[in-house]
């Protein structure tokens, strides 16, 4: 028996939509990454680049990480400094609900939250991160450049849902944060089926999803849906392992994070709703051979405070 509440994260299940989506021609599966420790995907990227940068000798117990984050990574990196005796700091844009901000502290992390600046500014999230890495000998975790993310996801993410499937998948469709999830996991499935369609699924308002169609990021606009999207591309999504790109509004996120809960008991959060929503679509056109799989990021509790979950949870059954 296992004591160390780290090496429980990742093995989630992945489970068949029985209801929603259930008349299209495709079966959608989705990975159940809200039931890791910390409540999300982000616990395996956490993990793995505390144990890269341990490996390389650039920690050592007692320093602190610092990481950008919108709320998720940063869980996931509290639960390894608790673990490993780590000091965390943990940048957030303003627009990330109070939930996270509030688990983070409650876990020890200390928070900063910046505005919502685009990446040319000095108040955007991630210059912050990395200005006060510099200033004060800190190590920053870098999810969104840090090849250790796209590794892990490719080492087992991918290799779980290839076990799971029986190796029979036609689609994986994920959005992108730091793009580690849906390039290592892209990857790996093109390599195990070459014919694997990967599709993005990004917020409108995002610039990610012209980026892949142009080699150009599009206008960067507002959007509510958290964890996913960017103003510009991240290091880490890698563009070649992408086909398509599946444009998803907050009104068509929400909708379908509301049927997730109701209709399937899948406790979630509204980048699950994206995910699930651009997975319907590949479905409808029935072109893929084989089941889709895609990703249910992290669970609900992180976005009690929000007005699309303060909705939920005033409105009837049905």
């Amino acid at each position: 028996m296992s004591q160390d509440i780290l090496k429980q994260i990742g093995r989630t299940p992945l489970v068949r939509l029985r209801r929603v989506g259930s008349h299209l021609p495709c079966e959608i599966w989705v990975k159940c990454e809200h039931l890791n420790p910390g409540g999300s995907i982000k616990d395996r990227i956490a993990l793995a680049i505390v144990d890269d940068a341990e490996a390389r000798g650039m920690l050592h117990p007692g320093m602190t990480l610092i990481e950008a984050t919108a709320g998720n990574t940063g869980v996931g990196l509290a639960l390894v400094a608790a673990a490993r005796d780590y000091r965390l700091v943990c940048v957030m844009p303003e627009k990330m609900s109070s939930d996270k901000r509030s688990a983070l502290t409650a876990l020890g992390a200390k928070v900063i939250i910046t505005p919502n600046a685009p990446p040319s500014s000095d108040d955007n999230f991630r210059n912050v991160a990395q200005r006060l890495s510099r200033e004060n000998g800190w190590f920053l975790a870098d999810q969104f450049s840090n090849p250790a993310n796209v590794r892990v996801h490719e080492a087992t993410t991918a290799r779980e849902i290839i076990e799971q499937t029986g190796g029979r998948f036609g689609a994986f469709v994920a959005g992108a944060g730091t793009g580690g999830t849906i390039s290592g996991v892209g990857r790996r499935l093109k390599g195990h089926h070459k014919d694997t369609l990967v599709v993005l699924a990004d917020p409108v308002g995002s610039a990610l999803a012209h980026w892949v169609e142009t080699g150009i990021p599009g206008p960067d606009g507002s959007y509510a849906v958290e964890g996913i999207g960017a103003a510009e591309p991240p290091a880490n999504l890698h563009r070649d392992v992408i086909d398509s790109v599946e444009r998803i509004s907050d009104d068509e996120s929400f909708e379908v994070t509301r049927r997730l809960i109701r209709e399937e008991g899948l406790l979630v959060g509204g980048s699950s709703g994206t995910n699930v929503a651009a997975a319907m679509r590949v479905a409808a056109r029935g072109q893929v051979n084989g089941p889709i799989v895609t990703i249910l990021p992290d669970g609900w509790d992180r976005y009690r405070s929000k007005p699309w979950m303060q909705a939920l949870s005033s409105s009837p059954q049905g």
